[in-house]
């Protein structure tokens, strides 16, 4: 925060550097600017720091703390790093912190604005450059006749100085006039109905369109003219293509969308993992006390959002993109071209209706950006807005976002530069709240991690191939050219794995298995592919839209040869096609996948080849190619690993006034700090951590660290030792204890699957998993996914029932599994999870060949600290740590909430590891070196807290 003096002798100081403020880019104008001599807030202040922070009710003092901090670090443009455990209410927090200052942020820059536009409202004489007084550094220091410190003469710094004044209050004028207009349009939608008495006629012109298409749909599949087939044949050529070269000055693609766009606000985007995390936040803040002023925007995927119920059917995401980009394209295509050569083109070829979206509409999309602005909605209220409107959600919230204040987008949506800049979300002085951040390294990682394999290469080789040899004569020599270097790439791609790309990738039989990791470098000279500008290839495929191209052809051509259901009903079609073909083309095999029907659908394998040619564009250093030679061609395959994610981190943190890293979990930080902030190139002190502890009673949390079992044998699950006998007998012991003294639900975590599945096996041999069921009923996570919220409903079922019924058996035992489906997202709260067992530490594992090439990169590339471990060894502690945090923090959910933590293994009690759990928890575990103190403290602890009866979840 800069201060300035602002007496009368100094007053051009405060003018200057206020010119300065509004002048520069946005990310400088985004950052507060607080003058001196500016008088205080007069609003009233809250407890927080002097600070008013609205809050729905009386909040808890490490919200106040948290909300505190997160302002300053606002105000400040600094990165946070903010740990808030479950229970605490951290999405409250967020909303009224990070609001609180956005609120700030523009009344303090509306009173800048008017200060300024109020000191040049005088009228200038006759267009001279005179314009209202403002002294200045020159008239204060130097004499008109003296050179100025930059070397200038005093009457050019004085110019240049009126200039940027004068082009500072036009530009302010500007801004407030398009400010007035965009309040005025929300006003009067909010106060008049517009949607839907404007979507009325729009509608039954829809209908008749659609009732056209329809009847053109029926008209195609009783059978066409070979003429107007033909002429459909067009849009599946490529066009002429011209490179950066050919074209000079980049040319604006969709004008029509630029008409519409505004300028950008200063705003706050905030993402989470999964689109049911975000319907919570946007729930929240609809619940706040900015609920009804803010103006928020919900982003999400076509999928999603998408009205068109003939997309939709498509299923495949993939599909569904691709479906709605074509006709989009469709459409611009169609405006672009100027009305003589249409009418002329028109002439040449018999007339037909092409494909485009009937949701699309400028007028009904700019209706439905305003109502979107009118009020909160989460994704389900859009889409029930956009049916109602007829217009897209999709694209609809798309323009929205310039005005908007609160944007709420999915991970991959911000996080991929892609996807973010076709999104439409531009950073450039915005602020970032990415929440559930624990695992935001491994989501970058993934989302630029890619893997081809052996079939998709020989299937897009195949396609590609046919569609050269049906369209080769129609083709430019550019794209012939870049056509034929993608079919050398996909060749020699196969032949790097050991395969021919003439044969069956499902009958081919590698001469030598394994895995190999290659540089990119090092894979390129043995691809024998190092003589291709991939970066030129790049471009190509995003701008000749080749794999869409090969969609529609396969789609149109690889029907054919589709076995289902749907045979018979296109047969008659299918046989007309085939006859089209040049005699000897064999039509392409188009690989299915199944939509949400499990109707099969055709997809281009050339799409997710585009993402593995893209990433090859990465240096050398930050990433690796791995060869996986699994028997068949088929099963082998190429996968590109990111080994340094700041890469495409370090672009956000540049752009963004500020970034917010939050998370329940969120230790330890050393990742975040060292990976992907310092290797990002953000400054150390412009890193803030803030932590806070928990709102439960300290007495209502028991960790313990048990180092040996009841037979006193030592507890060291390392993986030469957990498979051995007495280690399993040494557990199943310790879980009869504690479902002796635990009532409600015990749920404890194993390292993976299969020792999950090798102890129940022992256990059931044994007679241990027979003793236990005589206190608890045992649940086993299942490896299924559709299977768990069943289990979840029975094991909560079975402890609801216990509690009430009495007997022997007082409730359940899950096992679970560290990483698994029920490791993370799922609460445990009040009875379903009285105490959490964590049986060994689970470490990654070492034998990786992913993670070994982490390790080596990691050590090589970042400084090891004196008296601490190498960063490669780092990270498979912190790796195992952060699963161990996010499993033990499925139980205490509230305030009133109370459970035990046992963690098994003598490992746990070395001060680097316990220095790894979180703070909250930390503060109050006990290591225990023998078995009976531990289950002294845990029956004393469960008799203290359940009393004669325990609550349950309603």
């Amino acid at each position: 925060m800069l201060h300035l003096p602002c007496d009368g002798a100094a007053e051009w100081k405060s003018v200057a550097f206020t010119c300065w403020w509004f002048l520069e880019p946005a990310w400088n104008l985004s950052r507060s600017v607080v003058l001196a001599c500016r008088k205080p807030m007069a609003d009233k202040t809250q407890e927080a720091g002097g600070i008013h922070f609205p809050f729905p009710f009386t909040p808890y003092s490490i919200q106040k703390d948290f909300m505190a901090a997160l302002y300053q670090v606002l105000e400040a443009g600094k990165v946070g790093i903010f740990e808030s455990p479950t229970g605490t209410g951290k999405s409250l927090s967020l909303i009224c912190g990070a609001l609180s200052w956005l609120r700030d942020f523009e009344r303090k820059k509306r009173q800048e604005e008017a200060r300024l536009l109020e000191a040049g409202a005088a009228p200038l004489n006759d267009g001279e450059d005179q314009k209202p007084h403002l002294p200045s550094l020159s008239s204060c220091q130097e004499t008109p006749g003296t050179p100025g410190a930059s070397g200038e003469p005093y009457w050019v710094t004085q110019f240049v100085q009126k200039k940027g004044e004068r082009d500072l209050v036009d530009r302010l004028r500007e801004e407030q006039v398009r400010r007035k207009k965009r309040e005025e349009r929300l006003q009067q939608s909010r106060h008049h109905a517009w949607l839907k008495s404007a979507t009325k006629r729009p509608r039954q012109e829809d209908e008749e369109t659609e009732h056209l298409l329809h009847l053109s749909r029926e008209m195609l599949a009783a059978g066409m003219g070979s003429e107007q087939l033909a002429s459909e044949e067009e849009e599946l050529v490529l066009a002429d293509y011209e490179s950066d070269e050919d074209r000079g000055a980049a040319s604006g693609a969709d004008e029509d969308e630029d008409d519409l766009e505004e300028e950008h606000v200063t705003k706050i985007y905030y993402c989470s993992r999964t689109h049911s995390q975000l319907a919570q936040f946007v729930h929240e803040v609809q619940k706040s006390p900015f609920g009804k002023d803010t103006r928020l925007v919900c982003l999400g995927s076509r999928q999603s959002l998408c009205v068109n119920e003939e997309v939709r059917g498509l299923g495949s995401v993939q599909l569904i993109n691709d479906r709605c980009a074509e006709m989009q394209r469709s459409r611009h295509e169609r405006n672009g071209i100027p009305e003589e050569e249409e009418a002329a083109a028109e002439r040449r070829r018999p007339r037909r209706q092409r494909a485009t979206c009937p949701f699309y509409s400028h007028e009904r999309l700019q209706l439905l950006r305003d109502e979107v602005l009118l009020e909160v909605k989460d994704i389900e209220q859009l889409v029930t807005l956009g049916r109602e409107a007829r217009a897209c959600p999709y694209y609809g919230s798309r323009l929205a976002i310039p005005a908007a204040q609160l944007v709420v987008l999915p991970y991959q949506t911000l996080l991929h530069a892609a996807t973010r800049q076709a999104a439409g979300v531009r950073l450039q002085g915005q602020v970032v709240v990415i929440d559930e951040a624990h695992n935001l390294i491994d989501t970058i990682t993934g989302v630029h991690s890619v893997e081809v394999s052996g079939s998709q290469l020989c299937q897009a080789h195949s396609q590609l191939l046919q569609y050269m040899e049906r369209y080769g004569k129609r083709l430019k020599a550019k794209n012939l050219m870049y056509v034929k270097q993608i079919l050398y790439l996909l060749e020699k791609f196969v032949t790097v794995l050991g395969g021919n790309i003439k044969q069956n990738p499902n009958t081919q039989s590698l001469s030598q298995a394994g895995t190999e990791l290659k540089t990119i470098n090092d894979f390129l000279f043995q691809s024998q592919v190092d003589n291709i500008n991939l970066f030129k290839v790049r471009r190509y495929c995003e701008r000749s839209m080749i794999s869409r191209k090969l969609l529609g052809f396969t789609e149109r051509y690889g029907a054919v040869l589709t076995p289902s259901r749907e045979q018979p009903r296109l047969s008659g079609f299918q046989h007309f096609l085939q006859s089209l073909q040049p005699p000897g083309t064999k039509a392409p095999a188009a690989p299915a996948a199944e939509g949400e029907d499990g109707a099969p659908r055709l997809a281009s394998p050339l799409m997710h080849i585009e993402g593995f040619l893209a990433a090859l564009t990465t240096a050398n250093q930050d990433g690796r190619v791995i060869l996986s030679r699994q028997g068949s061609l088929s099963q082998s395959s190429l996968k590109f690993l990111l080994l340094n994610p700041a890469m495409h981190f370090a672009q956000v943190v540049k752009e963004c006034r500020a970034v917010v890293i939050a998370g329940g979990t969120m230790q330890p930080v050393s990742d975040f700090r060292e990976q992907l902030l310092a290797c990002a190139g953000v400054e150390a002190e412009r890193v803030v951590e803030f932590s806070c502890g928990h709102v439960i009673p300290p007495d209502n949390i028991l960790p313990l660290v048990v180092c040996s079992g009841p037979s006193s044998q030592q507890l060291d699950f390392t993986y030469q030792k957990r498979e051995l006998p007495h280690m399993m007998d040494e557990t199943g012991r310790i879980l009869c204890n504690l479902c002796n003294v635990v009532p409600g639900g015990v749920v404890c975590f194993f390292p993976s699957y299969e020792y999950q599945r090798q102890v129940h096996a022992h256990w059931d041999k044994s007679g241990l998993l027979a003793r236990l069921a005589v206190r608890k009923r045992i649940f086993q996570e299942p490896k299924r996914a559709n299977q768990v919220e069943q289990v979840l409903m029975e094991y909560s079922r079975c402890i609801k029932h216990c509690s009430q019924a009495g007997g022997t058996v007082t409730g359940a035992l899950l096992l679970s599994v560290v990483g698994g489906k029920m490791s993370e997202g799922i609460n445990f709260s009040d009875n379903l999870g009285r105490c959490v067992v964590m049986v060994g530490m689970p470490y990654p594992n070492i034998r990786s060949p992913e993670l070994q090439e982490k390790m080596a990169y990691l050590d090589q590339t970042l400084p090891r600290a004196p008296g601490q471990a190498p960063p490669g060894k780092a990270l498979v502690e912190n790796l195992c740590m952060k699963a161990v945090n996010q499993s033990i923090g499925r139980a205490i959910r509230h305030q009133k909430d109370f459970a035990s933590i046992v963690l098994l293994d003598h490992r746990y009690a070395r001060p680097p590891v316990l220095a790894k759990l979180p703070a909250w928890i930390r503060d109050r575990v006990q290591v225990k070196a023998t078995f009976g103190p531990a289950f002294a403290a845990l029956r004393t602890f469960h008799r203290e807290k359940s009393g004669p009866s325990v609550s349950l979840p309603t």
